[in-house]
């Protein structure tokens, strides 16, 4: 199968000149100089608001500098288009208040903005201890949902580095629209019993990069949805937490297809899943296709390789028909580690539309502390297997 080269070397090129010129002539912006208090407990969105539209306004690269020290922040919103590259420079930590904030969509969020560059070692803090007790969305699909930590709404050719999330009261990071980003040495962290807290969750998106990254959380360490494409995820380390989705797919009228996806080079400890596809039964008719999983180290994973296109996590569910996501051309390579539970592979495709071309090569799983034989579940594979293979393929 091949996997193409998302991100040219040109763009990668553009980001690190900015990076390096930065120190050498950009104009900076000073939080502090706006008013900013690092008291931990005054609500700083008009000094943050009035420095990033001055620097949002340069024409070239300009810098929002965040100093050492806590700041409160309330729910804001950085707009662009800027008219140059804009950099959001966190060497302090950013606080959000405490308490629930139903039905508040984010805590900060970046819509429209070309060329951003967030990075500088700071630390978001989501307060999520305050929250989670008021989140029903685990329980029901029927809820009022808390703010994601960080929200990019059509955010483009941009990158994330060297940034801390912890404790978010939703996802940590989420991508709608996105195009060109490059996801670096980010740190995401939430306690496994935090409800809906995904690491990175995205949609509508294409040419997304993630890598040298650790992500502890409540949810899937990351969340690959709908319309979505050219995703590579590599060296990540996920644990607690729901593992690496694809999905769940195939729930809403307007869905799209979900094509090339890589993750490589990731380790999985402790969590719930491992890599996981998932679709709701539904006549919504929607592809996902052209994935590769590869060098991929899992240690007490309760379900190490699933497929599961009967999703219905708050039963009961209206199951109007088999699933009519069709899922093929789906690759697995050199996948070992030990498994939680005596299925160390399952893979519950539609009846409708059977999962095609599914290749496995060099799988090799024990059971985590004990002898035990490992077993692969399968209905409606149609694939390939090549190499190693244990627990022995079931198709």
């Amino acid at each position: 199968m091949a996997h193409k080269n998302i991100f040219p070397c040109i763009f990668f090129s553009i980001l690190f000149c900015v990076s390096f010129t930065v120190a050498q002539g950009a104009r900076t912006f000073n939080i502090k100089s706006y008013g900013a208090i690092a008291d931990g407990r005054i609500d700083n969105r008009k000094a943050f608001l009035r420095a990033w539209m001055d620097a949002c306004d340069q024409k070239e690269v300009s810098i929002v500098y965040i100093p050492k020290g806590v700041y409160m922040l309330g729910s804001v919103e950085f707009g662009g288009p800027c008219r140059g590259v804009t950099m959001f420079f966190m060497k302090g930590d950013l606080r959000a208040p405490r308490g629930a904030f139903l039905n508040v969509e984010t805590w900060l969020g970046f819509r429209y903005v070309d060329n951003l560059i967030l990075k500088g070692g700071g630390t978001l803090d989501g307060q999520g201890q305050s929250a989670w007790p008021f989140n029903q969305c685990h329980k029901n699909n029927n809820c009022q949902t808390l703010p994601i930590s960080v929200k990019f709404d059509f955010v483009t050719n941009s990158r994330i580095k060297s940034i801390r999330s912890i404790h978010s009261k939703n996802a940590h990071f989420s991508f709608f629209g996105c195009t060109n980003i490059n996801i670096s040495n980010v740190e995401l962290l939430a306690p496994d019993y935090s409800p809906n807290t995904d690491g990175i969750k995205m949609g509508s998106s294409s040419n997304i990069r993630i890598s040298d990254s650790k992500i502890s959380t409540g949810d899937d360490c990351i969340a690959i949805l709908s319309d979505t494409s050219n995703i590579d995820i590599s060296n990540v380390y996920c644990g607690p937490g729901h593992g690496i989705s694809i999905g769940s797919l195939g729930k809403y009228t307007n869905e799209k297809n979900v094509n090339g996806v890589s993750v490589r080079k990731c380790t999985l400890n402790g969590t719930d899943n491992g890599i996981r596809i998932k679709s709701w039964e539904s006549p919504i008719s929607i592809t996902a296709s052209n994935f590769l999983f590869q060098d991929i180290f899992m240690y007490n994973v309760r379900n190490p390789i699933i497929i599961d296109q009967t999703y219905c996590p708050h039963p009961p569910c209206n199951r109007q028909t088999a699933s009519h996501v069709q899922i093929r051309d789906v690759t697995y390579r050199n996948i070992f580690g030990t498994s939680s539970s005596e299925i160390a592979v399952s893979m519950q495709c539609s009846k409708k539309f059977p999962c095609k071309n599914i290749v496995m090569t060099d799988i090799k799983f024990g059971h985590h502390g004990t002898k035990k034989s490992l077993k692969s579940y399968c209905s409606y594979v149609n694939g390939r297997f090549f190499g190693r293979q244990y627990p022995p393929p079931c198709f």
